[in-house]
């Protein structure tokens, strides 16, 4: 195996990477599926996204993805494009967001994920972002990251007790899941489809199966995101998967909202409702499943 695939050696666990497992650890034990909520820092204000944050873990979001935003966002969508250009233009910036990081951690103890390009983190440096530690993240998620170009970034980042999150598709090949299994801690992202973020009406009909032969290569639980929007998603992904990642329906409920208040109340009410879900219905698994 070539040094970009190895599996650094273990870190001890800390307070950081643990609120991660133990989220999942008690979603498991009731049978429900986890809510993770994306949000774009900065959009329209890193002021507004406390607020926005603050309500959607009060609503009951299991963890949070705080999007760094970028310039060139490849992998997102229209709505999530939208948003990061406004949150640049708001003036944001990835020392920005740590300091919200900051300012949350001092008002909940919901699972805080950052979510970012590769550029952001290269340009402040490996060894000074992984100071998102001290200010309170618990993992970290590189977009356009591959394992083979992540060594360095992964044993400096689980030394300070982050987790390190890496991407899965349906283009993936078992190969390629034993390999980004084996570099990925806190939770698997399985990309639902190909293509870029965004709602969609109806969940692919081979994610099942892709669900299933991605979990025969990791014990870790396994969050489905790109196009996952609504309460029947949920529903569905209640049997399959451990988590639904929700990030442009939300956004467009910030975008569409008069004011930070209104864009709180907006994305807290989604969260809510995809989160009754959850703990409805069939959307309940079976702790044998």
């Amino acid at each position: 195996m070539s040094e970009g695939l190895a599996t650094p050696a273990t870190t001890p666990a800390t307070k950081s990477s643990r609120r991660i497992s133990a989220r999942f650890t008690e979603l498991s034990a009731s049978g429900e599926l986890g809510i993770v909520a994306y949000i774009t820092a900065g959009d329209p204000s890193l002021e507004a996204s406390e607020k926005i944050v603050l309500a959607a873990a009060e609503a009951g979001a299991d963890v949070i993805e705080l999007g760094v935003p970028f310039s060139d966002p490849v992998a997102d969508g229209p709505v999530i494009q939208r948003a990061s250009d406004r949150a640049l233009r708001s003036g944001t910036t990835l020392a920005g967001v740590l300091e919200l990081v900051t300012r949350l951690r001092r008002n909940t103890q919901v699972p805080l994920v950052l979510f970012s390009y590769f550029n952001p983190i290269l340009q402040m440096g490996i060894e000074k972002f992984a100071d998102a530690a001290k200010a309170g993240a618990d993992g970290v998620l590189v977009t356009d990251l591959t394992p083979e170009e992540g060594a360095e970034y992964r044993v400096v980042l689980q030394s300070r007790g982050l987790d390190t999150i890496f991407l899965a598709a349906p283009t993936s090949t078992d190969a390629r899941l034993a390999q980004i299994s084996a570099v990925t801690t806190g939770f698997l992202y399985l990309v639902s489809r190909t293509g870029v973020t965004g709602t969609r009406d109806a969940l692919p009909p081979e994610l099942p199966a892709l669900v299933r032969r991605t979990r025969k290569f990791t014990a870790l639980p396994v969050a489905v995101g790109f196009g996952i929007s609504l309460p029947t998603h949920v529903t569905v992904l209640g049997g399959i998967a451990d988590a639904a990642v929700v990030g442009s329906a939300l956004m467009a409920a910030v975008e569409k909202a008069a004011s930070p208040e209104g864009a709180a109340m907006a994305v807290a009410d989604l969260v809510r409702a995809l989160k009754n879900a959850a703990r409805a219905g069939v959307s309940r698994r079976s702790n044998e499943a």
